[in-house]
């Protein structure tokens, strides 16, 4: 409005008034170099078996929300849980591994294990991922990046050099993006991603963390591999439960609720249970390297101030 209405009352001023000729010849403005614009993103055909996995997490998302699985509500007043509760649950999914280091078995006991550094995320796709999905893929990890370090007040970043690594790619393309992983991350090596490369049909997605220096219960890197098949939900779900375990959360329990940090896939995304969790985990008064006996004590009074019961 304003730059039309400035045009119109220059021209009736031009119009009212003799133009004197220019003292001087105007040069003719200079083009401008073009500038290249980068290629489109252009998703890479996909193979019938990843089109077939494609359809399966279709259905299993589709059967679980039909189950009344897969909330994002966070929880309510059907989910109730006391400072007692928190501190048990809190035990056993930050001292206990779900799985060994080939996610072929359970796993065991374990010192409480954390990172010191800063967390630095970037997500690698695979070429078979649509520029759509990149960009709500992208944002979802962004957004879930602000909100771990707000709930942790440990920096957790999507700049920077990485050293935390989110994949996502199709059954196709998931070799690629490891050894892309391997190649930006210091202290990991295609080695040691080997247990990614054949992942089972019914894993939608797992995440490995890594110590590199002399502790070795201090994280220095990770690697989340997330299945593109997945619909949205699933796929959202994944990141939320692979991007908090490879802070430290490492195990699940039957008994947390409401909670990702459990197999009955009851929530998709991360709950006020789970939040308290990690502001546990991060809490100063714990460190690398406690076990679970040496920091009940402090885990009781902690879940109890978090949750304004009596200490």
């Amino acid at each position: 409005m304003i730059r039309r209405w400035g045009v119109a009352a220059c021209a009736a001023f031009l119009a009212s008034c003799a133009v004197e000729p220019p003292v001087t010849p105007v040069k003719k403005p200079q083009a401008r170099p073009a500038v290249v614009a980068p290629p489109p993103v252009v998703a890479k055909p996909t193979s019938q078996e990843s089109a077939r996995l494609r359809q399966y997490f279709n259905q299993v998302e589709r059967a679980q929300r039909s189950q009344g699985l897969l909330r994002v509500d966070g929880g309510g007043s059907d989910t109730p849980f006391t400072a007692d509760m928190l501190a048990r649950n809190f035990e056993q999914i930050a001292f206990f591994n779900e799985y060994d280091g080939n996610f072929s078995g359970r796993g065991g006991a374990s010192p409480l294990r954390r990172w010191s550094a800063p967390v630095r995320m970037k997500v690698i796709f695979g070429q078979g991922v649509p520029p759509s999905q990149r960009t709500s893929d992208r944002n979802a990890v962004n957004s879930y990046a602000r909100r771990l370090a707000r709930v942790t007040g440990h920096p957790v970043a999507t700049k920077g050099a990485p050293n935390f690594i989110v994949i996502i790619a199709s059954e196709d393309d998931r070799a690629e993006t490891l050894a892309q992983a391997a190649a930006s991350v210091p202290g990991i090596s295609t080695s040691s991603l080997v247990a990614f490369q054949n992942m089972r049909r019914d894993t939608y997605c797992a995440v490995a963390a890594f110590a590199g220096g002399a502790d070795d219960t201090t994280y220095t890197a990770a690697v989340a591999v997330i299945r593109a098949e997945n619909p949205d939900l699933l796929r959202l779900s994944c990141i939320h439960e692979e991007l908090a375990q490879g802070l430290g959360l490492a195990n699940d329990s039957p008994a947390a609720r409401p909670s990702i940090f459990n197999d009955d896939d009851e929530f998709a995304l991360l709950t006020d249970h789970d939040e308290l969790l990690l502001k546990m985990l991060y809490d100063p008064r714990l460190h690398s390297g406690m076990n679970a006996k040496d920091a009940a004590p402090l885990t009781r009074i902690i879940a109890r101030e978090l949750t304004g019961g009596p200490l």
